[in-house]
């Protein structure tokens, strides 16, 4: 698509209200990843506080977000994103554009913008995924060499926010962007009233995200072949080579793949589980921990820093690099006292990571952008 095709309903803006534009086109057609459920999420909590039209590619993904008013544009996905992009949205005349990625095409646009960075992950942990082709990896290695393009990219925006003061600090110290670099923490659903959980008697150890080279699944898996009655539980969806991986690392009959899990069956996992587990090197941040948490769940986490900003004193930790330490943090929650106290203090600490919450202090942030850039003028 070109700006000059440039299809669906007019933006609806509310008079006298400034005028914010949320980009929504990495929003999934069916179910939601990690940046689809933040922007969900986010423009579900914006727009319940302020007026606000969502920016999309294709009209299915309205099924996914909330009833807000919507135009179409672009793919962001488009070799001429950096070009087409800020064209279609002048157009739109929008007092400030808010996108949850950092690569919305910044050039020529002729309103403010405030990208979005979660982590600076891929430049100390270069390794593509395993199953992308030769050519691709290739490319994927020579973009996360250095930071300088990203550095440049953000640089021609007018604000950034981030989910972690663990990533702010990554980039002030890598000197990513001139621009202020806002701290808003993803937030996480809350049960009303909070679970009443038990230790459950099973020895169900959970594990979801991706498989990564950086998620260190593989010393996980190796934990479990040293905690003999206990299973790990793979929600995510997992390829063959990587279930194979897996299983050899683990032992036989110490696994079991889901294959991907609604969020019922999720849910329903947490509330099961004696732990969720995770040996990740880095993290933009760390959600499931969060959710976890807030489901009452204990977990054993990485002894690394976002861990430590996100769980405080209320995990398990351990040495990422060793096994035998994260079956130590695993089985010491075989403990029901301890159990029942890390799970109390989970709760407590999910409560900082609050959706509405991150809405609130996005809003400011957009309204103070919009400001900014008036009295430039």
């Amino acid at each position: 698509m070109t700006a000059r095709a440039w299809r669906g309903p007019a933006p609806a803006w509310v008079d006298g209200a400034t005028r914010i534009l949320f980009d929504c086109r990495y929003t999934r057609l069916q179910r939601h990843d990690g940046i689809s459920r933040y922007t969900e999420r986010l423009v579900t909590e914006l727009g319940a506080r302020h007026p606000v039209v969502m920016l999309v590619s294709d009209e299915r993904q309205l099924a996914m977000l909330p009833a807000l008013p919507w135009t179409l544009g672009p793919s962001p996905t488009s070799a001429l994103e950096p070009i087409i992009a800020p064209r279609a949205i002048n157009r739109l005349e929008p007092d400030v554009v808010f996108t949850p990625m950092q690569t919305m095409g910044p050039l020529l646009r002729r309103y403010p913008l405030v990208t979005t960075v979660h982590d600076l992950i891929y430049y100390a942990h270069p390794t593509p995924p395993r199953d992308l082709p030769a050519p691709v990896r290739a490319i994927w290695r020579l973009y996360h060499t250095t930071p300088a393009f990203q550095r440049g990219l953000l640089g021609l925006a007018d604000a950034h926010v981030t989910i972690s003061a663990t990533t702010r600090d990554l980039m002030l110290a890598h000197r990513m962007s001139r621009h202020p670099i806002h701290v808003i923490p993803n937030g996480v659903a809350h049960l009303d009233p909070p679970p009443r959980r038990t230790p459950p008697a099973g020895r169900d150890v959970l594990y979801m995200g991706s498989f990564m080279p950086y998620k260190n699944v593989e010393t996980l898996a190796a934990a479990m072949a040293l905690l003999p009655g206990w299973r790990l539980r793979v929600l995510s969806r997992a390829s063959e080579a990587e279930q194979e991986r897996l299983r050899r690392a683990a032992g036989a009959g110490v696994v079991e793949f889901l294959g991907g899990v609604s969020d019922e069956a999720y849910a329903a996992a947490l509330a099961e589980a004696r732990v969720l587990a995770t040996a990740s090197r880095d993290e933009g941040f760390g959600l499931p921990v969060v959710e976890a948490m807030a489901a009452g769940t204990p977990v054993a986490i990485a002894d690394i820093a976002i861990f430590r900003e996100i769980a405080g004193q209320a995990a398990s930790y351990f040495d990422p690099d060793s096994a035998a330490d994260a079956a130590r943090a695993i089985r010491e929650l075989a403990d029901d006292a301890l159990w029942r106290r890390r799970s109390a203090e989970g709760l407590a600490r999910s409560r900082d990571f609050d959706w509405g919450t991150a809405g609130a202090s996005l809003l400011a942030v957009l309204l103070d952008v919009a400001s900014t850039s008036r009295r430039a003028r």
